[in-house]
């Protein structure tokens, strides 16, 4: 069944093909047949009632240095096309809720996945505090004393912003480090925004877990291990893709959030999980299903476009 689909995502000369699950979905989308078109989030425009994308056909090789070409520059209206993938990454901020506005214009009659109105109303860091009691203590706020407070109680602290990607800007504060109150100021500074403090959980150092979840199912998941001397664990600042297996608490975790995302339309979920704790929900742009696939677990790109297809055909 070939769709008619269209990408919205960052540029694609720019992008690191090894890692990269949204150039894994088109690798898919293309050995299925379907025709893709690209565009990036500035060339999105509403034209009366129309909503219109500025892009080209894309063709896309698994081939670093040489992964994509381009042709028949033009303007389509997204509500002929089947499906609409929303791909570009954070950071999450006026430009991006912008773009699911304008999509919500077309959707569900063209599928966009995942759902831009639950985008929106789900940034990572924010619909993760619904299952406060999967999450280790937490506090949001832009507070130094809430911040000094919550380290006297915790001891040793993660300070983080709410709406970073990649593990951008990712603080560990010790019981004893001198630089709490800079850091809050740099932090009031710099983010409008209150940022997210959260106890720091010595288990990271034996992994941060992505989980995927296919419309709200477990579809697979990786191991991720901070370097040496590092917090963050994320594959692009150091970290190690390792193997995985879920354990009781991971599924009894996934259960939980399943059917809310199932309900919400977001189809392509990533999950955080650090020993017994959930961490995040990356709604926008999980990553991880190369590295799933890499390790022997299944071809999640796959189970992605069963899904879409399956949701297209019913809506026939």
């Amino acid at each position: 069944m070939p769709l008619k689909i269209a990408c919205q995502m960052d540029p694609i000369d720019r992008i690191d093909i090894r890692g990269d699950s949204t150039f894994a979905i088109l690798l898919e989308a293309q050995r299925r047949g379907h025709d893709i078109f690209y565009y990036t989030p500035q060339n999105l425009a509403l034209h009366g009632d129309k909503l219109i994308a500025r892009g080209e056909t894309l063709r896309v090789e698994d081939k670093a240095g040489a992964h994509f070409a381009t042709s028949d520059q033009r303007a389509i209206d997204l509500a002929s096309l089947d499906v609409v993938l929303l791909r570009q990454d954070p950071p999450f901020d006026m430009a991006y809720i912008t773009t699911t506005h304008l999509l919500e214009r077309i959707h569900p009659k063209t599928l966009v996945v995942n759902d831009p109105a639950h985008v929106r109303n789900a940034p990572e860091k924010i619909f993760v505090l619904d299952f406060l009691d999967l999450m280790p203590p937490t506090i949001v706020t832009r507070s130094l004393d809430d911040v000094l407070a919550f380290r006297r109680e915790m001891k040793d602290i993660i300070v983080k912003p709410l709406y970073g990607n990649g593990g951008a800007s990712v603080f560990r504060i010790g019981p004893e480090d001198t630089n709490v109150a800079a850091l809050v100021e740099l932090f009031q500074s710099v983010f409008r925004e209150p940022f997210m403090v959260q106890q720091y959980r010595a288990e990271v150092r034996a992994g941060d877990k992505r989980i995927i979840l296919i419309d709200g199912e477990v579809a697979g998941a990786i191991n991720r291990v901070p370097a040496e001397g590092e917090t963050r664990s994320n594959l692009h600042v150091g970290g190690t893709a390792k193997a995985v297996e879920l354990t009781e608490r991971d599924r009894e975790i996934c259960a939980r959030l399943g059917p809310e995302l199932k309900r919400r339309g977001l189809l392509f979920t990533g999950i955080d999980v650090i020993g017994p704790y959930l961490t995040e929900i990356n709604v926008t742009s999980p990553t991880g299903i190369r590295q799933v696939k890499a390790f022997g677990g299944a071809d999640i790109a796959a189970l992605i476009w069963d899904a879409i297809e399956k949701k297209v055909s019913a809506a026939r």
